[in-house]
C-alpha cells in the first residue's frame, strides 16, 4: 500500500499469550459441531500461540514481516480439525485434543512465515516443528521444576523416576487410538501421575492427559527422554535406546 497511497501500515502483534488468545478464539471460523465435541485444554491454547511468539524470534524467519497475524487463527482452525478427523476415525464422539494432533497445525505455520534463506535451507516443515520444540521448552517451565543444563551431582532430579521408568518401559501413542486407549496407556506410567500430582495438583480433569503428554515432548525436547515417530504414531523411550535404534 505505501507505493499507492504513500502510506505505511505496520502490523501491531499481541504482547502476550492472553491477548493473542481472545483474539484467535474471536476470529477463528468454527462449527457448532466442532465446540461441542472438542475440548481444548487451556495449556493447548497457550502452546499454540507461543508458536507465533517464537516465529517472530526465530533465526529462520524474517523478523520484519515474517509471520502472518492470521497464523495462529489458521492453526487452531487445523488442531480442531485434526483431533475432530481422529475422533471420527475411531469412533468416538467427543475428544480432547492430543499433543500429536499438533502436527496438523504444520501446514498452517508452514503457509503463514517468510522465511530468511537459512529457513529456507533447512525446509519449511523442519522450522514448524523447531517452533513447537521451542514452545514447548518456553512454557514447560512455567508449570514444572527448570531443566538445567549442567545438573549438581548427588542431586536426584524431579525427573528421575520418570526417567527410570522408561530405562525399563517403553510408550507407543497411536494416531488414532480411541481416548479411552489412549488414556488407558497414559495411565500406566504412574511417576507421571505421581510428578503431575506433585507439580500441578489443581489441574482440571479433562486437562490432564494432554498435560502428560505435554511432558514426555518437553523431556524429549530437552534430551531427557527419546521419541520416535513411526507411522501410526509416537514411540517414547530412554534416550540411549532411541539411540541405538537409530543406528
Amino acid at each position: 500500500m505505501k507505493d499507492r497511497i504513500g502510506s505505511q501500515i505496520l502490523t501491531h502483534y499481541p504482547e502476550n499469550i492472553k491477548t493473542a488468545r481472545k483474539i484467535t478464539e474471536q476470529e477463528a471460523n468454527l462449527d457448532e459441531r466442532q465446540s461441542e465435541s472438542i475440548h481444548v485444554p487451556g495449556l493447548a491454547k497457550d502452546l499454540l500461540e507461543q508458536i507465533g511468539f517464537e516465529a517472530r524470534k526465530s533465526e529462520f524467519v524474517d523478523y520484519k514481516s515474517g509471520v502472518s497475524a492470521r497464523m495462529s487463527i489458521t492453526a487452531f482452525e487445523n488442531l480442531l480439525s485434526t483431533a475432530e478427523r481422529r475422533a471420527l476415525k475411531s469412533g468416538t464422539e467427543k475428544t480432547t485434543v492430543r499433543l500429536s494432533d499438533f502436527m496438523g497445525i504444520i501446514p498452517a505455520v508452514t503457509g503463514k512465515v517468510e522465511l530468511v534463506y537459512e529457513g529456507e535451507q533447512e525446509g519449511a516443515a523442519k522450522v514448524a516443528e523447531q517452533l513447537l520444540g521451542d514452545s514447548l521448552k518456553t512454557l514447560f517451565a512455567e508449570y514444572f521444576p527448570k531443566i538445567e543444563k549442567l545438573e549438581r551431582p548427588n542431586e536426584r532430579s524431579p525427573y528421575q523416576d520418570l526417567m527410570d521408568w522408561f530405562m525399563e518401559n517403553e510408550l507407543e501413542l497411536m494416531d488414532e487410538d480411541s481416548d479411552k486407549d489412549y488414556r488407558y496407556q497414559l495411565d500406566t506410567i504412574t511417576p507421571l501421575k505421581n510428578l503431575i500430582q506433585k507439580y500441578q495438583p489443581d489441574v482440571p480433569k479433562e486437562d490432564v492427559y494432554f498435560l502428560a503428554e505435554f511432558v514426555l515432548w518437553a523431556l524429549s525436547e530437552y534430551k531427557k527422554l527419546g521419541k520416535n515417530r513411526f507411522t501410526e504414531g509416537y514411540q517414547f523411550k530412554d534416550l540411549l535406546g532411541s539411540y541405538i535404534r537409530k543406528l
